[in-house]
């Protein structure tokens, strides 16, 4: 897995999360209300399962300002499902790279699964083999895994709304 992050603290409260469904595509999009950019790195980080599923997580700034679940693996539905102990708080950035261009984008092939609580209104994407991970919050309703060389190693979308109805 090839997503690495740098944690820093974080000024001020967790940025929101903002819901929005796609009732045309099933698309889930989770927005991440940041401060303007200041470098203008932005991009996207594309997370392809083995499955054909896929994640995409949105750059700002070489921060998380969003996901998209554009193409949904099999979840698998929990009666409850555990979430993480102990979350720690602070600022995720995506490092670019050196001499990276203003806009970055790159794709990565990797064993994706999902699975959610009986309601439907938490998710948890594991990305990659199991292993032991903290979690990570990007924003309020957002969280990432992250293992212990900063890989990403899992996505949580919390407090999700529902799907909205069929007209």
């Amino acid at each position: 897995m090839n997503i690495v992050v740098q944690l820093a603290p974080r000024d001020g409260a967790a940025p929101k999360t903002v819901y929005t469904w796609d009732a045309d595509t099933d698309i889930l999009s989770a927005s991440v209300r940041l401060a303007p950019a200041k470098s203008g790195k932005s991009g996207s980080v594309e997370v392809e399962g083995t499955d054909g599923s896929w994640i995409i997580l949105d750059l700002l700034d070489e921060h998380i300002s969003g996901v998209e679940i554009a193409v949904w693996p099999g979840v698998t539905k929990r009666e409850a499902l555990a979430m993480p102990p102990t979350v720690q708080d602070a600022a995720v950035r995506v490092p670019a790279g050196g001499k990276a261009p203003a806009v970055t984008a790159f794709e990565v092939e990797i064993p994706m699964s999902a699975e959610t609580d009986a309601q439907e209104r938490n998710f948890h994407f594991r990305l990659g083999v199991p292993r032991e991970t903290s979690a990570v919050r990007v924003a309020q309703d957002l969280l990432l895994d992250v293992d212990a060389t900063n890989h990403v190693a899992g996505v949580w979308l919390l407090n999700v709304p529902p799907f909205p109805d069929e007209p």
